[in-house]
């Protein structure tokens, strides 16, 4: 037989395209065929992989072998071992949705400086101070000193409190096996190094590598894990995303640095809700739960003050009053300013529009300027009609009656429309004091404390403005 002529290509197998090597996103997974220094699904830099090459084609067969445990029904499980212990900080708590379940591993994010590291030291104190096992808390952050004169500032030091100031993932599981805690906080996760994982730390691999191993330590012995997580500047958690899928809970700690005010939101929760909020007030001497925390919000007044309206929000499940602040001056600029403060910006542009061409309410002339009080953040469209009302307030110097309270998204049309949930906020709204409220039609069954005005245009609100100003608590 002749060989082949030297001019002819051999033809490769058909599995030669699928023995290449391939590319995957650890940021989302997205696969390519070549190396990118971007992912262009979701154009994270520097996450792209190289995946090794598979060794066989076809079904891969995998020997059954022997399960840890036997099935069993259903009804026979024990959930004793699944049921959340207290942490002994009541908001934090509710936010969980009860407590610590024994091995969970969560994940608490927030920008540097909100007081994370003060309310994990707070936790890990009641801990060890109600709980038979001791609690351990390791920085990689700060040296052994730093975190022990925080303790003693705030009052967090018990002799079952155990501290470890240590970077590498080997010697923190060498000090959970000499403590044998009954709960693990890690400050901070980016700041953990593996042995056994390339790149530097705070990388995506040593990320992902330290809270897989977190993970299973946590499984393996029942232990609660507590880790920090740090924020990009858009306020995501830094890392990889599989981060946020391998913890059993994500919460993102909020606050402004000129506010006292703190909020603990769950985003992500596999043992209890996952839009819970808890309020704390961080201060000198450490940080305090707050379960009645409206009163911070408001400016309690006998006499109405032009430019102050008060709506009713709902933050997870709890409804919060919330003071809405406008003011409105003359403007010598070509382009008045509009500046907003604890609103959503894109929702008060649109309001003033359609104050200004429904409502008759002249601003193209003026700046305008809207706040919240407190530090506290409104995003919901519940709160346009009181956005609605102290920019016309302030504009014509009308001052709206103290107890009253306005409810109701506003449409471009200058209709007013329910939100949801209208009868829990009122009832919040009562038990504050308030005895009238301005709400959108067909809201639902009210409190029957309240008086309730319907209003069902933006129309019908400016008219109770101007037949009610200048009322005072009494009236």
């Amino acid at each position: 037989m002749s060989a082949a002529p030297p001019n002819v290509t051999p033809v490769p197998p058909k599995n030669a395209r699928a023995a290449r090597p391939a590319y995957r996103c650890a940021e989302c997974g997205h696969e390519v065929a070549k190396w990118l220094g971007r992912c262009p699904e979701c154009q994270a830099w520097g996450s792209i992989e190289e995946l090794a090459a598979p060794t066989r084609t076809g079904r891969a067969l995998v020997a059954a072998g022997a399960p840890a445990t036997p099935a069993r029904p259903i009804a026979q499980v024990d959930v004793e071992t699944a049921r959340a212990r207290p942490t002994g900080v009541p908001e934090l708590d509710r936010v969980l949705g009860g407590g610590l379940v024994p091995g969970a591993v969560v994940l608490l994010a927030g920008e540097p400086g909100v007081g994370k590291s003060t309310l994990l030291l707070e936790v890990t104190h009641r801990w060890a101070a109600h709980d038979d096992s001791p609690a351990l808390y390791v920085t990689g952050e700060e040296s052994a000193g730093q975190v022990r004169l925080r303790a003693e500032r705030t009052g967090a030091l018990h002799d079952a409190l155990y501290l470890a100031a240590e970077s590498d993932l080997g010697a923190l599981l060498g000090h959970v096996d000499a403590v044998r805690p009954g709960l693990l906080v890690v400050d901070s996760v980016q700041t953990m190094q593996s042995p056994y994982a390339e790149g530097t730390p705070g990388g995506v691999t040593q990320v992902r590598a330290v809270t897989t191993a977190l993970v299973a330590l946590a499984k393996e012995r029942g232990l609660p894990v507590v880790l920090v997580g740090h924020v990009t500047k858009d306020g995501s958690v830094a890392g990889p995303r599989v981060l946020e899928h391998l913890v059993d809970v994500v919460l993102h700690f909020e606050g402004d640095r000129h506010s006292t005010l703190r909020l603990v939101r769950g985003v992500k929760n596999r043992f209890g809700p996952a839009d819970e909020v808890g309020c704390f007030e961080l201060r000198d001497d450490g940080i305090i739960g707050v379960p009645d925390p409206s009163g911070l919000f408001l400016t309690r007044r006998d006499t109405g003050v032009p430019g102050t309206a008060v709506t009713v929000v709902v933050e997870g499940k709890r409804p919060l009053l919330a003071e809405v602040q406008a003011l409105v001056a003359g403007s010598g600029l070509a382009t008045p300013r509009r500046a907003v403060s604890g609103l959503d910006s894109a929702r008060v542009a649109m309001v003033l529009a359609v104050l200004e061409r429904r409502g008759r309410v002249r601003l193209g002339d003026a700046d305008v300027f809207t706040a919240t009080v407190g530090g506290m953040r409104v995003v919901e469209p519940a709160a346009d009609l009181a956005v609605a009302l102290a920019v016309a307030s302030a504009a014509r110097d009308l001052p709206l009656p103290p107890d009253v309270v306005a409810l109701g998204e506003v449409g471009l049309a200058g209709e007013v429309r329910r939100v949801a949930g209208a009868g829990r906020r009122l009832a919040e709204a009562v038990r504050l004091g308030y005895t009238r409220a301005l709400v959108p039609p067909d809201s639902g069954p009210l409190p029957p404390d309240l008086r309730a005005v319907v209003v069902p245009h933006l129309g019908a609100a400016l008219r109770f403005l101007r037949d009610n100003a200048g009322e005072t608590a009494d009236d």
